[in-house]
């Protein structure tokens, strides 16, 4: 499978992903949390979603509501997103729990997203 078509959906998932996460589950668990990063395995069957929950010792409370929510998220996804499959969807805790950690994946994906508009932003 083409690496960057993987990225592209990775990118489209995580995306997708946070807005369903902020405005469609009604969950209360889910208020805080933020769906910061999306990796496809590249047969596109499987992927690894990363969020990061404001609260720390909420974090397995966090995964077990997304884990409940799992099959509505898919469903959701598949309409918003035309692929063959939808990859099946794994959530995990995100390693970046410090602030600076996460300040410095938003810089970097910044500063991809630069490098593929052409560095025109």
């Amino acid at each position: 499978m083409d690496l960057r078509r993987v990225q592209r959906v990775s990118e489209a998932l995580r995306e997708e992903l946070a807005e369903i996460v902020a405005f469609e589950l009604s969950d209360p668990r889910l208020a805080a949390v933020s769906v910061t990063e999306v990796e496809v395995t590249p047969d596109l069957r499987s992927a690894q979603v990363r969020v990061l929950c404001d609260e720390p010792q909420r974090e397995a409370e966090v995964l077990r509501a997304l884990e409940g929510a799992r099959r509505f998220i898919r469903r959701e996804l598949a309409a918003r997103i035309r692929l063959w499959r939808m990859p099946e969807l794994h959530f995990l805790s995100d390693r970046y729990a410090s602030a600076s950690g996460r300040i410095d994946q938003l810089l970097r994906r910044i500063e991809k997203d630069r490098q593929k508009a052409g560095g025109s932003l």
